[in-house]
């Protein structure tokens, strides 16, 4: 693997399998593996607020064996009390490795460009790799393949999906994407991954509508309409969104063992209904459940060696 993780176009099919087979590997002998990062420390540098991301990374580094130190807009300041430049040359020189949640995605390019330590992306504008291959995992966990799954997003073409169409595409999966005119995922990223599929086998389509999304999904996944941010488009978002819940008249058009994926935090009654969320058809916790995991497993091929792991048990 390159020395960060700024987005999952970087990682090739190995490095992504190489992770997984990790995250596994970790949560299920878990302590029996020792603590790999002992005496490793993890700058949390984070300009949105978080639940799960700061939770979980600084679980993982302390059942790793090493510490996490949080640094919120106040401290961190980036581009406005200090350079980050500057600000990545001297984390360079305290800690092991990076964890950065930001707005804008040149800055985690930035901070990787600048910095001598690893710079892991904990969210951008642009991309969100550590959730995806979350997301994954867990698909590995339910199906017990990757290759051949076909993975229905109906919503808005955010970052999240950003992610999800290169890690499809690598994968071998088949994607089919439903987003209302205008909330298309990025051009670019879009012709990236469908460069990848024609290696891997994967198929992308979109459409318009939610329901040819969904025909024949193993797993239907959404996302919030109005992320944060945007805010002040939420009132138009719920007039273009509509027709784009994940409920149960949607959940009819797909097979009976379609599993339901959101990242979260969900505004429930909005994207998807509280029936849907609390139904025996959702993954969600356990999605969020493999942040920690994959992350653990993110931070042990970054911050050491997986030879160490081995020695150590």
């Amino acid at each position: 693997m390159k020395k960060d993780l700024v987005s999952i176009k970087d990682l090739s099919t190995q490095d992504i399998n190489d992770l997984l087979l990790l995250a596994t590997e970790l949560k299920t002998k878990g302590m029996q593996l020792g603590c790999p990062l002992i005496g490793k420390s993890l700058a949390l540098i984070f300009e949105k607020p978080s639940m799960r991301t700061r939770v979980s990374f600084e679980v993982a580094m302390y059942q790793l064996g090493g510490q996490a130190i949080y640094l919120g807009p106040e401290e961190a300041g980036l581009g406005k009390r200090e350079a980050a430049k500057d600000f990545a040359k001297v984390l360079s020189r305290y800690v092991d490795g990076v964890v950065i949640r930001t707005f804008a995605h040149n800055t985690v390019v930035e901070l990787a460009k600048n910095a001598t330590i690893p710079v892991i992306n904990g969210l951008s504008d642009f991309s969100h790799p550590c959730q995806a291959l979350g997301d994954i995992l867990t698909i590995k966990e339910k199906f017990g393949v990757i290759k051949g799954i076909k993975l229905a997003w109906v919503g808005d073409g955010n970052n999240v999906l950003h992610s999800l169409l290169y890690a499809c595409a690598k994968m071998g999966m088949q994607l089919s994407i439903a987003t209302p005119e205008g909330y298309e995922p990025d051009k670019n990223v879009l012709s990236e991954a469908e460069k990848m599929a024609k290696e891997s086998g994967a198929t992308i389509s979109l459409s318009k509508d939610p329901v040819e999304a969904v025909k024949g999904a193993d797993v239907i996944y959404t996302d919030v309409w109005t992320s944060m941010g945007q805010e002040k488009e939420y009132n138009k978002r719920l007039k273009d969104f509509k027709g784009f819940q994940i409920n149960d008249k949607l959940l009819s058009k797909a097979k009976p063992g379609t599993r339901v994926m959101h990242c979260l935090p969900a505004h429930r009654g909005e994207e998807i209904t509280d029936e849907v969320m609390d139904g025996d058809k959702a993954i969600v916790y356990d999605q969020a459940e493999n942040r920690l995991h994959i992350q653990k497993a993110i931070l042990v091929k970054l911050l050491s060696s997986v030879q160490r792991i081995a020695d150590s048990g």
